[in-house]
């Protein structure tokens, strides 16, 4: 590992939750490599607050000092950490022992600007044989057509994901009114942040690190049909979000390869899959074709919210939703190591 220090955020507003994150904390607490601080972040709930101060000693409980929801609470995380890097795991996942040790490896190159790591998914009630593993970020997780090696990627996924503190100060936070608001299942606000780092500097890496392990605690109740669903359109509705703010062919860059690629091939193994005597299989090709056509429908939903809010400004600038621009999350400092800073 490098010199580099690490800071840890883990944001939570449920109790319904307590458990989990109690084993995401206990996690963080048995790495190899041990940060420097653990901060959990509580979103509004002033009991689970208390709870937490008297029951986490060892940690930093702070509370969500931005808008409801998870965007607001990352950025006060990022606010008060003080690592050279910040990483970032959910308040129902567990980190593997050497998972940070593995995030910190890349930034001994300048041009690392974050690395996330893989998500496997801890079913409560077993995996269900209709969900095909490309449709595994439905649940938050890797998903199949992601990188087998250490790789460059677009975007970060939120369960397992860090960046260099300064990257914050340079491009802003988590962009408010995106990411999931309490059960919500909207999303895809790093995929925002990732997007914009890579336009502020060019040269910049993003790495996808599949050794750096966390698991995924995926409830009964995220396993059925009716949240696939939902799911699906909320991540539609996201994507159309993203487009508007950084352009489409940066905002769906990734989604037009796993579209003519990765689920083609799932749909022609889910049939093959059949073939050889696994029905389910059928229901796995059903699933890619049914998710691929309910994420479209909340694409075009949003894009058409978009035109009518256009429409009711008079056709003035470019939509912004109901979002604020992403602002800096502390004082500014230079750029990260290595890189010119481009406007």
């Amino acid at each position: 590992m490098n010199n580099l220090s690490l800071s840890v955020v883990i944001c939570a507003y449920t109790e319904e939750r307590w458990d989990d994150l109690s084993a995401a904390v206990e996690s963080v607490g048995a790495q190899a490599t041990p940060p420097m601080e653990t901060i959990v972040v509580i979103d509004h709930n002033p009991p689970l607050a208390d709870r937490a101060r008297l029951a986490l000693p060892d940690v930093l409980v702070i509370e969500n000092r931005e808008a409801r929801g998870l965007s607001g609470a990352r950025n006060t995380g990022v606010a008060t950490a003080r690592g050279d890097v910040v990483a970032f795991l959910d308040d129902d996942a567990t980190a593997a022992p050497d998972w940070l040790r593995y995030l910190a490896v890349p930034y001994a190159d300048p041009l690392v600007l974050g690395v996330g790591g893989a998500i496997e998914p801890a079913w409560s009630a077993g995996r269900p044989r209709w969900l095909p593993e490309e449709f595994d970020w439905v649940v938050g997780c890797t998903y199949r057509g992601m990188p087998r090696y250490t790789s460059p990627v677009r975007n970060l996924i939120g369960a397992n994901m860090s960046f260099r503190r300064e990257v914050f100060t340079a491009v802003g936070g988590f962009r408010s009114g995106m990411g999931r608001l309490g059960t919500r299942p909207l999303g895809c606000e790093e995929t925002e942040l990732c997007i914009r780092v890579r336009k502020h500097w060019p040269p910049a890496t993003l790495l996808y690190e599949p050794k750096a392990l966390v698991r995924h605690r995926v409830p009964a109740a995220r396993a059925r049909w009716s949240y696939f669903r939902a799911r699906c359109y909320a991540e539609g509705l996201s994507k159309a979000q993203v487009a508007a703010f950084v352009g489409a062919k940066d905002g769906l860059a990734s989604e037009r390869h796993y579209t003519l690629s990765t689920l083609p091939r799932g749909v022609v193994r889910g049939l093959a899959d059949t073939m050889k005597g696994d029905l389910a299989g059928l229901g796995r090709a059903g699933a890619i074709i049914a998710g691929l056509a309910v994420t479209s429908a909340g694409y075009l939903a949003g894009k058409t919210s978009q035109r009518l809010a256009r429409r009711n400004q008079g056709g003035r600038g470019r939509f912004t939703g109901e979002s604020r621009p992403a602002e800096p999350v502390a004082a500014a400092d230079p750029g990260p190591s290595g890189l010119s800073e481009q406007a």
